[in-house]
């Protein structure tokens, strides 16, 4: 059975002998159950035992076994990274000792390994075995050989498994993406394939297994002088994101001051500056790298901690991520290892924003302004069924593309279930669309979600204000909201009773959910559509030629009266 969120891998072995007498290689992959991935991961290992030694062979094969054994009994608790450092420490200490008169003596082995859990790679290294990562076309050596710096001794190992009483590792973690192929190879391989060459074998996506298989070919037709093994782990699909794991990739970022137009950062060419809002700057760019049109959202300085900055950038990392809605704002996807600042990157949406829409043009058709606060009331609805609060929906937030979609942006501010919030100081929201229960400490929940949507709705439709627009420093009166069709005739009775429900100052008094509010505009859909098909009346649309009209008809009918008469 395969679990929801699964880390599913597919791996490939191969090695031989060359034209050594023997093969001192060793490699092996444990990808467990579903169970065990879940808690430990999967771990995978080459080694090399050292030619010098009397049992090189052994030193390499108990090495790897010593790992993937060792690996499994640590608790989980403790992480990939020390669940590799412990067995081999300890397997370091037995086989140093074996080298005063046994048949171990001068016995020792290099060894790379990686464990993957959830969406990470931890890696492990002593020795001139390498690890590399085949990730958006290109090829990335993640290891440094343990060897002598002079050029006739790049041979000679300075370190090892078993070479020193306490093992020394060099350890590295990294962000994984679906479609990354990971290699491990013993010196017979990397010694005789240039990268260029394990590039090209990586990048013709055969099965792991027949991708193993032809770089130990290729290496033993180049010549290899040594035994020769590969190790390839492609990643198939990785567990979906979760917000501690996006905060700690973002916790190393350092906070920089927003760039300026015509320079670049990580690949991405900065051409002008969208907005400045109370919490971020946003700024147009070209991603170089595949020439699409990006924005790149950074801290505002000083606008919060630098805390605070780092969760609401991992919510909408996540929230990009994990809502699937046509009518919510999508992450541009980048390579985990590209990003060198605290920064997030979106897609540029083509289009202005509901507030700007109606600052330019004015209030919609009414037909339009249904179909976008339906458009929109999803997206909210697609939100709260992953128990995710946005806390500050307003037209500034909702993106009118120029193909006639909506967007809803601005995910930063939102409430997660089970994450860590805000200081109370920070709680976000926007004056005017508030519902009264925030300003006596509510942090934001569906019902107040709900009030800022028909808040919107109603400028939406109309224009104005259903309370009075609310500066910050005050504390608005809630009264009785005027009918939107007082601004706008026009508006039907059903649409005026949805606005009003979703705007009630007592929360009890709401929908239950914004599903029942989508319910109310969906249903009455077809009845404006129906109502603009037939037409109002000539009296409606133009009473001074319906007059003319029936004073012609009675004029008519006067004169052929006295005729008749």
């Amino acid at each position: 059975m395969r679990f929801a969120g699964e880390l599913v891998l597919a791996a490939g072995f191969a090695t031989a002998t060359g034209p050594r007498d023997d093969n001192q290689d060793f490699g092996g992959i444990h990808l467990g159950t579903a169970l065990e991935r879940v808690r430990h991961g999967v771990i995978a290992a080459v080694a090399d035992g050292v030619s010098g030694g009397a049992q090189g062979r052994t030193a390499a094969e108990l090495a790897v076994r010593a790992l993937i054994e060792g690996f499994y009994a640590v608790p989980d608790t403790l992480g990939p990274a020390r669940g590799m450092q412990i067995p081999l420490a300890a397997y370091n200490r037995w086989l140093h000792t074996q080298a005063r008169g046994s048949a171990m003596t001068n016995s020792g082995t290099t060894l790379t390994a990686i464990a993957l859990r959830g969406r990470r790679a931890h890696l492990v290294h002593a020795g001139d075995s390498r690890a590399w990562r085949y990730s958006g076309g290109r090829l990335s050596c993640l290891t440094t050989d343990h060897v002598r710096p002079e050029p006739d001794l790049r041979h000679v190992l300075i370190r090892a498994v078993g070479m020193e009483p306490e093992l020394r590792l060099d350890h590295m973690t990294l962000e994984l993406a679906e479609r990354d192929r990971l290699l491990l190879t013993t010196d017979g391989v990397h010694g005789a394939l240039s990268p260029t060459r394990i590039a090209a074998l990586l990048a013709r996506e055969t099965s792991a297994e027949a991708t193993a298989d032809e770089i130990v070919e290729a290496a033993l037709a180049a010549g290899t002088k040594d035994n020769a093994t590969a190790l390839v782990i492609d990643v198939v699909r990785l567990p979906e994101p979760d917000h501690d794991g996006i905060l700690a990739g973002l916790s190393s970022l350092p906070a920089i001051e927003p760039l300026a137009p015509g320079t670049s950062i990580d690949g991405f060419r900065v051409e002008r500056v969208l907005s400045e809002g109370r919490y971020a700057i946003l700024l147009a760019a070209v991603d170089t790298e595949d020439g699409s049109k990006v924005v790149l959202k950074f801290p505002r300085p000083n606008a919060l901690s630098s805390r605070s900055a780092r969760l609401a950038f991992a919510r909408e990392l996540l929230l990009a991520q994990r809502v699937s809605s046509p009518f919510v704002i999508a992450a541009h996807p980048i390579r985990p290892d590209r990003q060198t600042a605290l920064y997030c990157v979106q897609p540029l949406l083509e289009g202005e924003t509901m507030a700007k829409r109606l600052e330019s043009r004015g209030l919609p058709p009414l037909q339009e302004a249904l179909d976008q606060a339906i458009s929109l009331t999803r997206a909210v609805a697609a939100l709260h069924r992953l128990e995710v609060v946005h806390r500050d929906i307003k037209p500034e937030n909702v993106m009118l593309t120029v193909k006639g979609g909506l967007k809803l942006i601005d995910l930063g501010v939102a409430r997660l279930p089970k994450v860590e919030d805000f200081h109370g100081d920070e709680i976000p929201g926007t004056p005017g669309f508030m519902a009264p229960e925030q300003f006596d400490g509510n942090a934001g929940d569906a019902l107040t979600d709900q009030f800022a949507l028909g808040v919107t709705l109603y400028r939406w439709l109309t224009g104005e204000w259903p309370f009075g627009e609310q500066e910050a420093f005050q504390r608005p009166r809630f009264g009785r909201p005027v009918p939107p069709s007082r601004h706008r005739p026009e508006i039907p009775s059903w649409l005026d009773d949805a606005i009003l429900t979703a705007i009630q100052p007592d929360p009890g008094a709401r929908f239950n959910d914004v599903v029942e509010l989508l319910q109310s505009l969906e249903g009455g859909g077809p009845q404006l559509k129906l109502a603009a098909l037939r037409g109002r009346p000539l009296i409606e649309r133009d009473p001074v030629r319906f007059w003319q009209i029936v004073s012609g008809l009675l004029a008519a009918a006067l004169i052929a009266s006295l005729l008749l008469g």
